[in-house]
């Protein structure tokens, strides 16, 4: 199947780049250009593309507005291809929280276009397949219990493609109780700290961009820094954050699997959660926390935005349940509740 692509951006140049390398690929096929969202919006109808690779800095309406338009009225998977500066950061979270699929930064500093958009392609045709869903609006915190109490085990969650979403409406659901927390989500560098903040205001728990030497406390979340090293927990008494160098596993640095295996290490209680996303990783890393002795849960088919690691990790035997993301925030929170009574 060749997936169809129509390219949006106000500089000539970046829509050559973007399109040459898209074109380098046999299975997509650039069906069109546009300069800015009002032409955008008659080549989408003209064309019906599979997938928009979308600018965020245009004239006449700028990259957000018209991300919100397209999800709100013609849902369609968008690649947001945007300078993964810190202020590029913060726009494009918004454009992924608006239902963006995943981005790309455009080449800068002295970075070649071809590496800058060498997972354009495989991010391009995994949109293609992704399920997107209408914008209903902003996810807002809801109503905690005032009551809950975790153990005193560690919760490990992995996500990637979709986990934007996923993780904002999981982690608006938990309680300044919360069990500590540790996540990998596949991200550039320039954007964890800045998700970190926005996941801060939504959630009951304090979140944080996780540094070496961390100690994990209960109400508190860990996000792993994007891009130059793997994130793993360690303990002798008690659980401490190590960021460590090393080769990209599984394609990704920081990577799921090298998480859950830590916490697979850590001989104590603990829960592992593997979210939407695309590829393998975390799937092997969440059968040795299995094989401890810990809880496990995966997000099912229909609620992923992209059904790919959560599908490998059910299929090897890693995912003790399936649950849909609105039920996945309340699902984790009774599997880490001290009242063992409670079920997910």
């Amino acid at each position: 199947m060749t997936v169809g692509v129509l390219v949006v951006d106000d500089s000539a140049t970046m829509r050559g780049l973007i399109g040459a390398a898209l074109k380098r690929d046999p299975e997509i096929e650039v069906l069109g250009f546009a300069n800015d969202p009002i032409e955008a919006r008659e080549q989408i109808k003209k064309l019906n593309p599979d997938v928009v690779t979308l600018d965020i800095e245009m004239p006449k309406m700028n990259g957000l507005e018209f991300l919100e338009k397209i999800m709100r009225l013609r849902p369609t998977p968008v690649v947001m291809v945007s300078t993964l500066t810190q202020a590029g950061a913060d726009v494009t979270l918004q454009a992924l929280e608006l239902g963006a699929v995943d981005c790309v930064g455009k080449p800068v500093g002295g970075v070649t276009a071809q590496d800058a958009f060498a997972e354009l392609t495989a991010k391009v045709k995994a949109a293609a397949r992704a399920r997107v869903k209408p914008y209903n609006g902003p996810i807002v915190p809801v109503e905690r219990a005032r009551d809950y109490r975790a153990t005193d085990g560690v919760l490990a969650i992995g996500s990637s493609t979709g986990g934007v979403e996923a993780l904002m409406t999981i982690l608006s659901n938990f309680p300044d109780t919360c069990p500590p927390t540790v996540i990998t989500q596949h991200m550039p560098a320039t954007f964890t700290k800045s998700f970190a903040a926005r996941l801060d205001k939504i959630s009951g728990a304090h979140v944080t961009e996780a540094q070496d030497g961390d100690r994990l406390q209960a109400g508190h979340i860990y996000i792993a820094p994007g891009g130059d090293a793997h994130m793993e927990v360690t303990s002798s008494s008690h659980p401490v954050i190590r960021l460590r160098a090393g080769e990209p596993v599984n394609g990704h640095r920081p990577s799921v699997d090298v998480l859950f295996e830590s916490v697979a290490r850590l001989n104590r209680p603990s829960v592992g959660v593997i979210l939407t996303g695309m590829g393998r990783d975390g799937a092997s890393g969440l059968l040795s926390m299995k094989q401890a002795g810990a809880r496990t849960l995966g997000q099912d088919e229909s609620s992923c935005v992209v059904y790919g690691m959560p599908r490998v990790a059910f299929e090897i035997g890693a995912v003790e349940k399936q649950v849909g993301l609105s039920r996945m925030g309340s699902a984790i929170l009774n599997l880490c509740a001290a009242d063992t009574h409670r079920n997910a």
